[in-house]
């Protein structure tokens, strides 16, 4: 075959172009990190503050971003590199600080990575910053290595995205079990996101069966959820959104976030107000937006927002949201927002997953640890392994 015939050869990590014309530059040596201190030395220490990819979902660390086939995982993290490396919007509303990422699309192929960023970029110029490689050997074969040299001639580096975490786990230790096993896949991953302060995605699936906690539907044991920094789940929805991310961690706050997903730009979008505005029925929603804006309204007053809604249908709509603990009515027949009993410590709890809700008002930004990271900066590729 030509080399015409095939004008874009396969990527993999070692074949990343650089500029012959640029002088090498020396990686900055990174000091091994403390691990011990006693209680008044650790109180008066200073840590800088964590970097966010994405400001209160994805902070540095090991995340894990789980869904269904075919749900949309690819499309979502994809969108997140390109944002994060131009630094523009995450789902075209949350303000990101840009920074050099790097995308593991290990199930893709140059053409389809081209395809999908020409429909996201819908004509805007491609970030430089966003390296895509399409072929890298597991963590205990030489991966480990080859992120940690990338991350070293790219000191600015924001966010490492591996689609999909299968591909890299590499081999099982013999002689342990299935949650160790696991816990020490991802603790590949994490010692990297440690030691360079940045956010590692690990692109995964959810098991077929579903369940109530979302945190058990994610493939494998609970070791792989357990030694990650952050879950993330993306799951179809009902009503206007066409998917929930469904967010918790160590430090994250509990959230979820409904998404719609525009066909035409491959780009999936933030919906505003809480994701049940969105995943409950159409009337239900148009209720819940007008008592939140009108608390202690009746029936009769929602009925001139609701003009295509008889009545009754309105009123059994609300008995039915009270009993269903979306509203709370008192005895004069008036219904409120159920926030009273939120803030008295029974939480709001999500329909999709059956865990407490925090509100995005109340989240904060969180930290994280440091931990040790062995031989990893000094540490030489491992050309020509097979994946």
């Amino acid at each position: 075959m030509s080399a015409s015939s095939n004008p874009i050869p396969p990527l993999h990590l070692y074949s990343v172009p650089s500029d012959p014309e640029e002088a090498p530059k020396a990686p900055p040596k990174r000091e091994r990190p403390r691990t011990s201190w006693t209680a008044d030395q650790l109180m008066a220490a200073r840590f800088p503050e964590p970097k966010w990819a994405v400001p209160g979902i994805l902070a540095e660390g090991v995340s894990l971003l789980a869904g269904a086939p075919k749900v949309g995982k690819s499309w979502l993290s994809l969108g997140l590199g390109l944002a994060v490396a131009a630094g523009g919007r995450a789902f075209d509303s949350v303000p990101v600080q840009g920074g050099p990422v790097l995308y593991l699309a290990l199930e893709d192929t140059p053409r389809r990575l081209q395809t999908r960023m020409g429909k996201i970029l819908g004509g805007q110029p491609a970030p430089p910053g966003l390296t895509l490689v399409t072929e890298c050997p597991p963590f205990p074969q030489g991966g480990t290595e080859a992120i940690a040299q990338w991350l070293d001639r790219n000191p600015d580096a924001r966010m490492v995205v591996i689609d999909v975490f299968a591909k890299m786990r590499g081999q099982a230790p013999q002689g342990v079990s299935a949650y160790d096993a696991d816990y020490v896949a991802v603790g590949n991953a994490k010692r990297l996101a440690d030691h360079y302060g940045i956010a590692v995605v690990l692109v995964h699936h959810v098991r077929k069966a579903s369940s109530e906690d979302f945190l058990t539907e994610v493939s494998g044991t609970n070791g792989i959820a357990g030694a990650a920094d952050a879950t993330l789940v993306l799951k179809r929805a009902r009503g206007q959104a066409d998917g929930i991310l469904h967010v918790t961690g160590r430090d994250v706050n509990e959230a979820e976030y409904a998404l719609q997903f525009q066909e035409v730009s491959g780009a999936w979008h933030l919906l505003d107000g809480p994701a049940s505005d969105h995943t409950v029925g159409d009337t239900r929603a148009a209720i819940l937006r007008y008592v939140r804006a009108h608390p202690g309204a009746k029936p009769k007053d929602m009925a001139g927002e609701l003009p295509h809604v008889d009545i009754d249908t309105i009123r059994r709509t609300c008995s039915r949201m009270a009993a269903d603990g979306q509203l709370t009515k008192d005895p004069s027949g008036r219904y409120y927002p159920d926030t009273e009993t939120r803030t008295q410590g029974a939480q709001e709890v999500s329909a999709l997953s059956g865990c407490p809700v925090i509100p995005p008002d109340q989240h904060e930004h969180p930290g994280q640890s440091e931990l040790e990271l062995s031989g990893l900066s000094g540490a030489d590729e491992a050309e020509g392994m097979a994946t």
